[in-house]
């Protein structure tokens, strides 16, 4: 799927545009490169409709002048001059950072699991056969059943970044992943789950998203009747729940611009209690097998496991160069410096910083999911949400919908609701009275793909309001 000179011919294109940079009399530069392959099927009402494949890629040049930056992106090498010119005029018209420099280069030690060679060797006849697998299997796990949507997916990317300053690294990762939307049409009533799930090693058979699918669309079927006013409420998230909400507010709180610009709600609060006493929370870069790791961050430098918050106490934020430089520069915090955070959308954009793969962790013995209903007695089971998005991350409200919610009374689920609406504050609802379930093998890859959470029980700071 991938060419062997990959790595290579994208080696030699940087080293041209660093010629470029250097006759031009550039003083820190820093170039990116990339190559994606891919082959994707898309499955529509029960049979594969559409199977493709394809690549793209390009480099990326950093310029630093004086402390000023600019940053351009070219498709090939031959336009390396006009990218080159078009980066240190912007670059000229940028204002200085005092201190801001490049990182110099520093070893670093690989990340397991991060390519996979069965995927890189994978036919699309191998994916087609997946895909019909897929669709039969959802069929023999409940006649009604029906994948209308959705598809599956391998990837593979060639990486090279190589600066003035010495960094010179290159490599390949991997991906394979799966999305179905299955559907139940009966009696005149139909209910639907989306579930997704992705890996850098070949997912080998059905991979455990599939049935998961099945379950949720069964589970939401003849939706009882409960009364129609909001309340206060425990409420049981699954890793698919909590994701995206735990993306939108949690996940943007630990960056160090964020936190001295005083927009995160952590702000001012380090060294302070700012989650439940049992909980601690992990940015780690260095996850086999990670989504968002690595062996280098976004501009070169080696990654950590950075402990964020330790037994519910913020102990860390985290900094790109960039940023840590400019913010002291402007006299926001007396001192900052990388944390190797710094993340790359693509090559057509410069680094900013970000967070790796976030681990949540409890010091308390992790319960089932039977256990944690059982916690519950009374409350609601919420597996996916809509609206997100919209959560303020500052402050932590949130207000969004949700289709796949059960109700559990007296310790057990009485049945599903047709739709309800979930707000809240997640800051609050995970300072206090948090339980935490059992790992899951699918976590991190449901919907960001770099958050691993189990079941999440807040007794505090939920509100459901039925449909």
């Amino acid at each position: 799927m991938i060419p062997d000179d990959a790595l290579d011919r994208l080696l030699e294109g940087c080293q041209s545009i660093a010629k470029q940079c250097e006759s031009q009399g550039i003083q820190e530069w820093e170039i990116v490169a990339s190559q994606g392959y891919g082959r994707s099927l898309d499955i529509e009402a029960g049979r594969i409709s559409l199977a493709s494949g394809g690549g793209e890629g390009g480099f990326g040049v950093r310029v630093l002048q004086d402390g000023r930056y600019g940053y351009a992106h070219l498709v090939d090498p031959s336009g390396a001059e006009h990218a080159v010119s078009e980066a240190l005029s912007i670059a000229k018209a940028s204002p200085q950072i005092e201190g801001f420099s490049l990182p110099n280069a520093m070893d670093a030690s690989p990340v397991e699991g991060m390519s996979d060679d069965a995927i890189l060797n994978l036919s699309a006849e191998d994916l087609l056969t997946q895909g019909d697998a897929i669709i039969s299997e959802v069929a023999s796990l409940d006649k009604r059943a029906m994948v209308i949507g959705g598809g599956v997916g391998i990837g593979a990317e060639a990486g090279v970044i190589l600066s003035s300053e010495g960094v010179e690294a290159s490599g390949i990762t991997t991906s394979h992943g799966l999305g179905i939307q299955v559907s139940i049409e009966e009696n005149g009533q139909m209910t639907s789950s989306w579930e997704s799930c992705s890996s850098r090693t070949l997912m080998e058979g059905i991979p455990s998203c599939v049935p998961m699918a099945v379950e949720w669309a069964q589970k939401t079927r003849d939706p009882i009747s409960v009364e129609t006013q909001p309340v206060d409420t425990p409420v049981l998230m699954t890793p698919q729940g909590i994701s995206s909400l735990f993306s939108n507010i949690i996940r943007p709180s630990v960056l160090g611009e964020r936190m001295v610009r005083k927009e995160s709600y952590w702000s001012e609060k380090m060294n302070e209690l700012v989650l439940d006493q049992h909980l601690s929370m992990l940015d780690n870069r260095r996850m086999e097998g990670g989504f968002a790791s690595s062996a280098r961050d976004g501009e070169g430098v080696p990654t950590s496991c950075h402990t964020i918050v330790e037994n519910g106490v913020l102990r860390k934020m985290i900094w790109s160069s960039r940023d840590a430089a400019k913010n002291v520069a402007e006299g926001r915090i007396d001192e900052a410096m990388t944390t190797g955070s710094a993340s790359r959308g693509s090559h057509m954009s410069p680094p900013t910083t970000g967070c790796g793969d976030v681990q949540l962790l409890s010091a308390n013995k992790l319960q089932t999911r039977d256990e944690l209903i059982e916690t519950m007695n009374q409350g609601y089971i919420v597996h996916s949400v809509m609206g997100a998005h919209t959560a303020n991350p500052t402050s932590g409200d949130f207000s969004v919908t949700t289709s796949t919610i059960l109700r559990v009374e007296d310790g057990e689920i009485k049945g599903a609701l047709k739709q309800a609406g979930v707000s809240g504050n997640l800051f609050k609802a995970i300072s206090n009275g948090v339980h935490l379930g059992m790992p899951s093998s699918n976590n991190g890859v449901s919907s960001t793909g770099s958050n691993h959470l189990s079941d999440i029980l807040f007794s505090q700071g939920m509100r459901i309001n039925p449909a």
